[in-house]
């Protein structure tokens, strides 16, 4: 066994998390655009009977098209269809910070996938 492990309890706590973080990004981009209120870009609600293999497609979708969103910003400016800088700047960090939180849960799942196998030999 690894010296490190932790349970779903850690990996769901790690979820919310990088949700919590996901929905305040969103809300600051929502703010900054113009005619848009704070909170209006905010994913729909899963139903509480929703399976994991479902709410992490879900939330790969979202790290998606957040990437997209940002690339589409930055094309925008590099043609002057946008000239907030401010904006493509946001858009990259939220794209940044969805990018590593997805690769921290990777690696978390990863980890407790190889403690599960370690158990059974």
């Amino acid at each position: 066994m690894s010296p490190v492990s932790f349970g779903v309890a850690d990996v769901m706590a790690l979820r919310s998390q990088v949700l919590a973080r996901s929905a305040a990004l969103r809300d600051v981009r929502a703010a900054s655009e113009a005619g848009r209120a704070p909170g209006a870009l905010g994913a729909p609600v899963q139903a509480p009977g929703s399976g994991f293999a479902d709410t992490l497609h879900t939330a790969l979708k979202q790290v998606s098209a957040v990437q997209e969103h940002s690339s589409a910003m930055q094309v925008a400016y590099e043609r002057g269809a946008v000239t907030d800088i401010a904006q493509v700047m946001l858009a990259r960090q939220e794209a940044g910070v969805a990018f590593e939180a997805t690769l921290q849960v990777r690696n978390k799942l990863l980890t407790a996938y190889q403690d599960i196998m370690r158990m059974g030999g």
